[in-house]
């Protein structure tokens, strides 16, 4: 099946690209809102564009079902919990949970991190001349990242493939501009297998990149990538199948090199679902899972909701729509690469999502 991504979109209508700068995030919290007054648009919201491919067919498909029309804009997930703070939006939506000075800050009152899929992060490539995939480990990969192995046919990698003639030219390091929840997934997968990211870079939806070239959202990455002979960058796996691009195979904790796919989001989320406290937040990580099959950069994806909002309708209507998205939503889950959520995990969910509520912040 083919399917063609669009940057920022409505249901019902095309609104245009937003960026993730301060400027474009208040740009298109001002676009949201002038679409919710003059399109009636029932909900608006913003930010991951790691979930973009699946949000923009649940918005589609939940419109055609129910006629509650959802604006979304896929501006980055820093720009998502930026304007849920401000309350210039109904929900955010993010690759990296908040942080506790976040969820202080945030206007409306306590915030809810509610999973809706596990996605993969691949390590995307354009070396035309290989034909099998190539293979890093997560040093050799921070050790790319950090710009310290400048080309392909670098030792070290060439040990981790062996019989594979790697070519001798530069490796050039694509990277996200923007604050982005798929910078914190595969930031933090670096921090967790390499001393030497951890002391530098580090975690964070936007790090300072030691070499490298920046683009804006997953789409632009995956654009670099596929137009850059040579180079190498992170991106969401559907972005990367929908621009045919090389990905790599990862070594994981227990040693095994693992592709990303679905199976191996799905191993890594197995051992999370199955040890979460009863009073859990969800702001759970999985990367770097143990497991045999566990891929090793893996993520839930969060939408981020207000406990009590002060609309009773618009407090119906996104209960209703997240309860649709844990149930009827994770049967599409798949098609568009993405792993559905553990059975166990999505009811517990749907019982709190029940305590959304309208009126004020409690």
């Amino acid at each position: 099946m083919k399917i063609v991504f669009v940057r920022v979109a409505t249901v019902g209508a095309l609104l245009g690209a937003a960026a993730c700068g301060s400027d474009a995030s208040k740009s298109a919290g001002d676009t949201a809102r002038a679409a919710t007054t003059a399109g009636g648009v029932d909900l608006t919201g913003a930010g991951a564009t790691f979930p973009y491919p699946l949000y923009s067919k649940w918005f589609s498909d939940y419109a055609a079902k129910t006629g509650v029309k959802i604006n979304y804009q896929s501006i980055g997930s820093g720009g998502g919990i930026r304007q849920l703070s401000e309350q210039t939006v109904d929900f955010g939506a993010s690759d990296a949970p908040m942080t506790d000075d976040e969820l202080a800050k945030a206007r409306g009152g306590p915030v809810l991190h509610v999973p809706t899929v596990i996605g993969a992060v691949a390590i995307a490539y354009n070396l035309p001349t290989l034909k099998q995939p190539l293979r890093l480990s997560g040093p050799v990969a921070a050790d790319i990242f950090l710009g310290r192995l400048k080309r392909w046919s670098d030792t070290r990698i060439a040990a981790l493939n062996p019989g594979v003639t790697l070519p001798n030219t530069d490796i050039l390091i694509a990277h996200r501009s923007d604050g982005s929840g798929t910078t914190f997934i595969f930031a933090s997968y670096l921090t967790a297998v390499s001393a030497d990211w951890r002391a530098g870079p580090g975690a964070g939806k936007q790090i300072q990149w030691p070499v490298g070239i920046g683009g804006k959202g997953n789409e632009g990455v995956a654009g670099t990538i596929k137009q850059t002979a040579g180079a190498v960058g992170y991106v969401e796996l559907a972005y990367a199948r929908q621009n045919n691009l090389a990905t790599a195979m990862v070594q994981n904790e227990a040693g095994q090199f693992v592709a990303p796919s679905i199976e191996g989001a799905t191993a890594a989320a197995q051992g999370a679902a199955s040890s979460l406290r009863a009073n859990t937040d969800y702001r759970v990580s999985i990367v770097n899972a143990a497991g045999a099959a566990s891929y090793p950069i893996a993520s839930f994806t969060w939408l981020l909701v207000y406990r009590h909002m002060p609309d009773a309708a618009k407090a119906r209507k996104l209960a209703d729509f997240v309860r649709w998205a844990l149930t009827d939503g994770q049967k599409q889950a798949s098609e568009l690469a993405y792993a559905p959520l553990p059975a166990s995990m999505a009811t517990a969910l749907i019982a709190r999502v029940d305590s959304i509520s309208s009126g004020s912040a409690k």
